[in-house]
């Protein structure tokens, strides 16, 4: 009996050791469900194509409630906030904003650039390996490959273990793929020509949903071949310039840039369906895929936060086209705003009031034409790169008895190192003896070779920002930089890429959940908003947000 009572007690011993040995999985309780409940259910990142700060202020008046102003209202408006490198083109900057990192350490260095390996010019999203997916051109053959960081979609989707959705949607495959990041669910771009449908890869999947096809099958694109006219009177457009002006492209088969403008009667003389992105109703479209999406991709439905990126890039096209001052680029942020406000509606009806989170910015600004400043005594002007590059290689060729010029692009002077080497040459000889040709060109405002962009440390002015856009495996020997307001371009319509401000300065609105209401005129960078972004959810900072901060004030 003493023996069975023995036993008994080292079985009870055991069976208690194995139970302390697999703890129960705690219970919900109030303090493990915050992180759930506290968070957004989508995060919403909008991207305005060439969006300076000042459209903000100089179309205020024509603005609605629900656009803009209630992101205002209701939100945190960072008045002060640059670009903190160059370039300041759309690749680059919808990669740092959504990677809280630069050139330096994500590697899009613009939107297409000279590889040195490859001796030929890449695109940033252009990819091989995959297949297009929704069309048989050749502009489905895309990806983010290029991109060497994370964005906080990626580290969004790591953190729920891949049950938090990144879907990227835009007119531009650059505007769609760059911001949903590497492991994005989708993401989804406008194709124009004889189509009008918005198209993916097989980087993301085989096939289109069935929401997607229903969209492009609602003939969306063709209800927007129509005129496109001023939403108010013309003449009420009295902060921008004359509609009627020597500084404005057009279209072609239409005289003049001046409204209206029958898109269903020019289309065939503007690439067919692509003339829609050109337009205001380019951002339309957009919205209208936007708002399916919502419902299609089921977003912000569940405890796991979703992202969904949006870039409104017709902003862009009508800048390039028609320039800053003009009445098409008034036009176009009325209609955007109405966009905005009716993208919002959905978002309260769809996913709740409250339960969302938005922040708003741009990829870049837009220096005014240079045209129009000459005219109104500003100083401005138009580079012949043709002209310089010949200057270039005629010094090389006196100096050295050859020309080492392989590339110059995106104000990058890529040299021919093999050849320097088989000279005996000191490629950082090479490079700093063609400086300091370049810097004594008219138009050539500042000049720095790769060896010092490697060997110093600029903290501040241009200098700064030539360095946080360097990439040392991919940026070329020389970079350089025109004097303010004179760029290299046509002398009708607008162009951006500079580290002055009126590329630099651009808007960041952020409302929704989690977001205090304030302004402040403090700086803040581009870089700031992903760390923002990954601390409202509480999760991993993008694997190269090195520079960025989050901004504590905008969070509650």
């Amino acid at each position: 009996m003493k023996k069975i009572s023995t036993l008994l007690s080292v079985a009870i011993f055991v069976m208690a050791c194995k139970a302390q040995e697999q703890p129960k999985v705690p219970q919900t309780t109030e303090k493990s469900s915050y992180y759930f409940t506290h968070k957004p259910k989508l995060v919403v990142g909008i991207i305005v194509d060439q969006m300076r700060y000042d459209y903000l202020t100089r179309f205020y008046n024509k603005y609605g409630e629900g656009g803009f102003k209630r992101m205002m209202n209701e939100g945190f408006n960072c008045k002060n906030n640059h670009f903190n490198y160059v370039p300041t083109k759309t690749a680059p900057g919808h990669a740092s904003v959504f990677s809280g990192t630069t050139p330096k350490y994500h590697g899009i260095i613009a939107n297409d650039w000279y590889d040195k390996d490859l001796k030929k010019s890449v695109y940033c999203a252009g990819d091989e390996s995959v297949n297009p997916v929704g069309t048989t051109s050749s502009a489905g053959k895309m990806s983010p490959h290029r991109m060497l960081t994370t964005t906080f979609a990626d580290e969004n989707r790591l953190f729920t273990q891949m049950r938090g959705k990144s879907i990227g949607v835009s007119v531009k495959d650059r505007g769609a793929i760059l911001p949903a990041g590497h492991s994005a669910n989708a993401a989804y771009w406008f194709y124009g020509k004889d189509q009008g449908d918005f198209i993916s890869s097989t980087y993301y999947m085989n096939d289109l949903p069935q929401w997607v096809k229903d969209f492009n099958k609602s003939d969306a694109a063709e209800s927007y071949l129509k005129p496109w006219d001023t939403y108010y009177n013309i003449e009420t457009y009295t902060e921008s310039g004359t509609d009627l002006n020597d500084f404005e492209e057009g279209f072609e088969g239409k005289e003049t840039a001046t409204f209206p403008y029958d898109l269903n009667v020019l289309k065939d003389k503007n690439g067919g369906f692509d003339i829609i992105k050109a337009t205001a109703y380019g951002n339309s479209i957009v919205a209208d895929f936007a708002i399916a999406a919502l419902t299609g991709e089921q977003l912000g439905q569940d405890e796991h936060t979703d992202v969904l990126t949006v870039s409104f890039s017709s902003t862009d096209y009508v800048g390039h086209n028609f320039g800053v001052n003009s009445k098409e680029i008034e036009d176009t942020y009325i209609r955007l705003d109405l966009d905005l406000e009716r993208f919002y509606k959905a978002l309260d009806e769809k996913v709740g009031k409250g339960n969302y989170t938005v922040f708003l910015t741009a990829d870049h600004a837009a220096v005014d034409v240079p045209a129009y400043l000459q005219s109104v005594k500003i100083p401005a002007g138009y580079v012949n790169t043709k002209e310089e590059r010949a200057q270039m290689e005629s010094f090389l060729q006196n100096k050295y008895g050859a020309n080492f010029i392989e590339n110059i692009s995106n104000n990058q002077i890529f040299l021919d190192r093999a050849k320097i080497a088989e000279m005996n040459l000191e490629l950082e000889d090479v490079q700093e003896t063609l400086v300091n040709e370049i810097i004594g060109y008219e138009n050539i405002y500042k000049a720095y070779s790769a060896t010092t962009m490697s060997t110093t440390s600029f903290p501040i002015g241009l200098e700064a920002l030539f360095q946080k856009g360097y990439n040392q495996k991919r940026s070329g020997d020389i970079i350089f930089e025109y004097n303010a307001a004179y760029i290299s371009y046509g002398r009708k319509g607008s162009t951006h890429g500079s580290g002055f401000d009126y590329d630099t300065h651009v808007p960041l609105l952020f409302f929704g959940k989690g977001i205090k209401h304030g302004q402040t005129f403090d700086k803040t960078e581009i870089t700031d908003i992903a760390p923002t972004m990954s601390a409202l959810l509480d999760i991993s900072f993008p694997n190269g947000a090195i520079i960025g901060k989050p901004l504590e004030f905008v969070l509650e």
